[in-house]
């Protein structure tokens, strides 16, 4: 699985955020299930910067997470990424995509509403 995570940070401040990137990658690098990692930032706009790594599959990359070095040295700069979307699949030659499933919980289907009285 693939891991993006995008940061805007002030020109100035890049240098500083740089280093933060640094020792949030080396902490989640030493988790279990990590495959690799980089840090790179926008040609066209050095505001923007990214943080994306590979993991061995999700149940990797959430338990990085919860470790408690990441939680310390990684989770407060991840915090400050780009509100959207940041684990994705790999897409490789002739695997099935995942499919969208409900939560269990949650409505299995469309709902019916009442039963239709007499």
């Amino acid at each position: 699985m693939l891991v993006v995570n995008r940061f805007r940070v002030e020109e100035e401040a890049g240098p500083a955020f740089l280093a933060e990137l640094r020792v949030a990658l080396e902490a989640l690098a030493g988790k279990a299930g990590y495959v690799d990692g980089r840090i790179g930032r926008n040609i066209d706009d050095p505001t923007l910067w990214v943080l994306s790594t590979r993991w061995e599959n999700v149940g990797s990359y959430r338990r990085a997470l919860s470790s408690y070095d990441v939680k310390l040295n990684a989770v407060p700069l991840l915090s400050r990424a780009v509100d959207e979307p940041s684990a994705y699949e790999l897409v490789e030659d002739a695997a099935a995509l995942n499919v969208a499933v409900p939560r269990s919980g949650a409505p299995s289907g469309p709902r019916s509403g009442p039963p239709a009285s007499d």
